[in-house]
């Protein structure tokens, strides 16, 4: 009997929420505007109260319209604080290559992913265009006023609270393909987190304002905020800010700049792909030669002698260039190297089996016999070559995913040759097993 009084208690709780929810709208309109009211009175607005009381107000209003739910919320959860409010309708829509139900109400759409729980909220109907933009205002000024920083503490806490709902505007609008609004929000968000006191550097914001930008294809403003990232010394994953300024560089005409800035990117992050890709297309593209590509990878050998990832950009390097030999030796040089270094191996393995792949192709366009013979014989030399160095990775490799993509390499070349030879048969049942292991 008391756990059901709990309950009642409970959902009634719920229900009286939901009713002062109904009126929310409204109620924080009206809100906003009795604080508006004291903000323009000479006689209040010189007190750091009345601009918190007026922000806090812009807050609501903004919360206002996007109603009972959250995120990873469920409709079971929803059901129980939103009593019996239906959707306007709901329909089935795409959003970056995944499936969402969509349910429009008069304020707010909300999308349920895949797995049933809320992912997004887009406001639709807001009580005012930018209440955002107005409490960071009113907070600042309220900052302003309090000279004794009696309040930094409730300031400092609103201002990080609006910095992380210009984030979600940001995700929500970057989901939604609206790439020019996600960078204008994420922009927003860098503002707030720098205004006193709360004085932060958001280094994410900065380059996801400048990546989203980039991805809408406003270069300028890319510019803008890539430049800021590399001032405070925010260069993204794997230096991917160099790679984006050499694009932005390049699509400008200016070739030269372009290649500063992998060759700079180059230096911190050898490692990145994205830089490599770009200097090889840019030597081979100016002058025919990658000297200057392998003079940069020798001056970083140089500082981290011990370092087995150079060695396995100096194979990545071979690889594209066609130098398989020198590929292989330096892929090699990895192990040599660092024993427990497993990227030397995969990178091996991806080189033979990539190789092999393109025998394969060029052996079914083949129309004489005597050629298509010996493709053959290439792809499968190539298909054996890659097993033995994809192998020696999995012994040492720690990440279940990488394991798993290596497994699905090596089922597939152990499947060519499991009629010929019955240890091809069980490496194959092997690897199959752990792919369909970590599928279920």
């Amino acid at each position: 009997m008391k756990r059901i009084f709990t309950v009642l208690a409970l959902l009634a709780l719920m229900t009286s929420a939901v009713n002062a929810q109904v009126k929310s709208v409204s109620a924080a309109q009206s809100a906003v505007e009795n604080a508006k009211k004291d903000v323009e009175n000479p006689k209040k607005n010189t007190k750091f109260a009345t601009w918190i009381k007026y922000g806090k107000a812009l807050i609501d209003a903004y919360d206002a319209p996007a109603g009972s739910g959250w995120i990873n919320a469920n409709h079971q959860e929803l059901q129980l604080v939103s009593g019996n409010e239906k959707p306007l309708s709901v329909e089935k829509v795409t959003l970056a290559g995944q499936e969402w139900d969509k349910e429009v109400y008069p304020t707010r759409n909300y999308y349920f992913n895949a797995a049933g729980q809320l992912g997004l909220i887009e406001i639709t109907k807001p009580v005012y265009e930018n209440a955002l933009d107005m409490a960071l205002e009113a907070y600042s000024k309220a900052n302003e006023l309090d000279v004794k920083h009696s309040k930094a503490k409730d300031i400092t806490g609103a201002i990080l609270s609006i910095a992380g709902k210009y984030i979600d505007e940001a995700y929500t609008a970057y989901t939604l393909g609206d790439l020019a609004k996600a960078s204008n929000f994420f922009e927003k968000a860098a503002i707030a987190n720098a205004t006193e006191p709360v004085c932060q550097v958001d280094s994410n914001s900065i380059y996801n304002a400048a990546f989203t930008a980039w991805l809408a294809g406003n270069n300028d403003r890319a510019k803008e905020f890539f430049d800021k990232s590399l001032e405070i010394g925010y260069y993204g994953e794997d230096g991917e800010t160099f790679a984006k300024l050499a694009d932005i560089a390049e699509k400008a005409g200016d070739s030269e700049k372009s290649k500063d800035y992998l060759e700079e990117g180059f230096q911190k992050f050898p490692q990145s792909q994205s830089i490599l890709v770009g200097l090889i297309n840019y030597y081979l593209g100016n002058n025919g030669s990658t000297d200057r590509l392998f003079e940069l990878l020798g001056e970083a050998k140089k500082n981290e002698p011990n370092n087995a990832s150079l060695y396995y950009v100096e194979g990545n390097i071979c690889n594209q260039l066609g130098k398989t030999e020198d590929a292989v030796a330096a892929y090699d040089k990895c192990a040599e190297i660092d024993p427990n270094y497993a990227f030397g191996y995969i990178g091996k393995g991806q080189m033979f089996y990539n190789q092999a792949i393109k025998f394969s192709e060029e052996a079914s366009n083949e129309m004489d016999d005597a050629k298509y013979m010996a493709l053959v014989e290439k792809f499968e030399n190539s298909l054996k070559a890659c097993i033995e160095p994809f192998e020696k990775s999995l012994d040492i490799l720690k990440d279940e995913n990488t394991k798993i993509a290596v497994a699905e390499y090596l089922k597939n070349a152990c499947f060519r040759f499991r009629t010929a030879d019955d240890s091809y048969q069980q490496k194959y049942e092997k690897y199959s097993a752990m792919v369909a292991g970590a599928q279920q």
